[in-house]
């Protein structure tokens, strides 16, 4: 298998020598100087490279075992990452994931969570192994990062943000940002109503159970908060669907992600649209961070301390004056802001249109604890006391985790502890540079996380809300905000926004009916979203 590995490797850049080298012997009657010089070039350089793919497979044989490895038909396992990249572009990446896997089981007696190959010279592992994430996320925390290609390939979208950095930076950055999420501010749940009004209409479509896209009013529900909440000015695509920002925004997103998982042939990606929409994007940004900045230090620290006229730019504004960090960091959190909450509020929905005893229980509880009048609003305590909304939150979480696949790369030589060996239960090997996937999503569904289905259990992939009264996952089983020192710094700000969210809509509404054709499909440019979209109609209760 060592000798498979290194052919792996090598078998780009041989073709490419062959070609140049035969190139060079093309010169051979013109300049036999140049064409023995070229080719003496061109074979060190091969030798090397050979050189360095035994190097790199005899290191990894000593540091420790081998993941189950995947290989195609084609010269240097290009088919690998075609396949990556159709599957993504029509919505079914999770076929690319569970095909994966199950390929790699096929002929062992317990299914494999972590594989590997080598595609066009160089080494991937994918996992959804709960362990194997503990330590890249925690216990190896030191190992595992974003990495210098992955900022790279992100940094005109995400800059030097939070998302995109390691070591000091990264933490320049989390302390920069952390503090304007560790307090409950009232301010945050007035700027949630002003928002909520608008889309409860929206929401009624043109009269009672009227069909309406879900999920399309909560993204801009979701931008039209988030970007009130970050800059003080909200680009109201509620009212204007058709924002210039808000198409931007989703067309930078889609770009991006094709980007990102396109690997050694992202140059074969159109980036003019991309370009287009990030020139929309910071346009309109700057704009306001010219403002923050026009304010004196003492003006921002007085916002700052008050919830009448803050914002998130001016908090951050009033710790450093720096352009390009208020812009990576406002984008990043602009991300996180609207589409956590837009696609777990349209899941939801979407769950709740096929499961009307859950909404009625959901009415009860918010009955008991704040009323069904929508001139009653819920307060934090409100929000925090109603159990089976948190259990109903938790739910749509396990079944649809905001970002299903993400991708930390070794920054040092190092290891993964679990799905090496024939057995898969040796340490991996994993050399510096190694990109390293793992997937939420899937290890959120697998069948051996959980207990087997029965009257007290239902079956795992049922979405039912009630598991949560007796059941509660191990720790790294469940982890829809990522864990460790990463952990997402604003998941309490938004379980606050989806929690009064979902109150206030069933405030009004006591019925959701389906109104699509089955199951919406499953995008993925950066976060999981349904890819057919959520049509529903909703239907208003009584006034109390």
């Amino acid at each position: 298998m060592a000798l498979i590995h290194i052919l792996d490797r090598i078998a780009s850049p041989t073709v490419s020598y062959a070609l140049l080298a035969l190139a060079a012997w093309q010169f051979n009657t013109y300049s036999k100087t140049w064409t023995y010089s070229s080719l003496l070039v061109l074979s060190v350089f091969f030798v090397k490279t050979v050189a360095t793919a035994i190097i790199k497979e005899n290191k990894l044989n000593k540091l420790g075992s081998r993941a189950p490895s995947l290989r195609t038909w084609t010269p240097f396992n290009v088919l690998f990452i075609i396949k990556a990249i159709y599957l993504v572009v029509n919505h079914r990446a999770h076929e690319f994931w569970w095909g994966n896997f199950t390929a790699a089981s096929e002929g062992r007696k317990e299914a494999q969570w972590t594989v590997e190959t080598i595609a066009m010279g160089d080494r991937l592992v994918l996992t959804a192994d709960d362990e194997n994430m503990k330590a890249i996320l925690a216990t190896q925390f030191g190992s595992y990062g974003k990495g210098p290609q992955f900022r790279k390939e992100w940094k005109d979208f995400l800059g030097l943000s939070i998302f995109t950095t390691d070591g000091e930076l990264w933490h320049d950055a989390r302390q920069l940002l952390r503090p304007q999420f560790i307090k409950d501010r009232v301010s945050d749940l007035q700027t949630f109503e002003a928002h909520v009004q608008v889309l409860l209409p929206l929401l009624a479509g043109s009269g009672n159970g009227a069909t309406v896209r879900a999920d399309d009013l909560f993204f801009r529900y979701t931008l039209d908060a988030a970007t009130d909440f970050l800059l003080g000015g909200s680009v109201n695509s509620l009212h204007q669907p058709n924002s210039d920002f808000a198409e931007a925004f989703t067309t930078v997103q889609h770009v991006q992600g094709l980007i990102a998982r396109a690997g050694p042939l992202q140059g074969l990606v159109p980036k003019k649209k991309f370009k287009a929409g990030l020139k929309v994007l910071n346009t309109f940004i700057d704009k306001y961070i010219d403002q923050a900045l026009a304010l004196s230090p003492e003006e921002l620290e007085k916002r700052t301390k008050s919830d009448e006229g803050y914002t998130f730019l001016h908090a951050i504004a009033s710790y450093t004056r720096n352009r390009a960090v208020l812009r990576d960091q406002i984008v990043a959190v602009l991300l996180a802001g609207r589409d956590t909450t837009a696609v777990t509020l349209s899941w939801l929905f979407y769950e709740l249109s096929k499961n009307p005893k859950v909404v009625s229980k959901l009415r009860q509880e918010i009955s008991t604890h704040v009323g069904l009048s929508t001139d009653r609003t819920p307060s934090y305590s409100d929000l925090k006391n109603m159990r089976y909304l948190q259990h109903t939150l938790n739910e749509i979480l396990r079944l649809y985790p905001v970002v299903p696949y993400n991708v930390r790369v070794a920054l040092e030589d190092t290891t993964l502890p679990h799905g090496g060996g024939p057995d898969g239960s040796e340490p991996i090997a994993v050399l510096k540079d190694t990109p390293v996937g793992y997937s939420t999503l899937v290890m959120q569904r697998r069948p051996d996380v959980y207990p087997a289905a029965s009257a007290d259990f239902p079956h795992y992939l049922e979405f039912v809300p009630e598991r949560w009264d007796t059941w509660q996952p191990k720790h790294w089983q469940y982890v829809p905000f990522n864990g460790g020192p990463r952990i997402c710094i604003g998941q309490q700000f938004a379980l606050t926004e989806m929690a009064y969210t979902v109150v206030r809509i069933l405030q009004r509404f006591e019925r959701i009916e389906e109104r699509g054709d089955g199951f919406p499909g499953m995008r993925t440019d950066i976060v999981l979203q349904p890819a057919k979209g959520v049509y529903v109609a909703f239907f208003e209760g009584e006034k109390a």
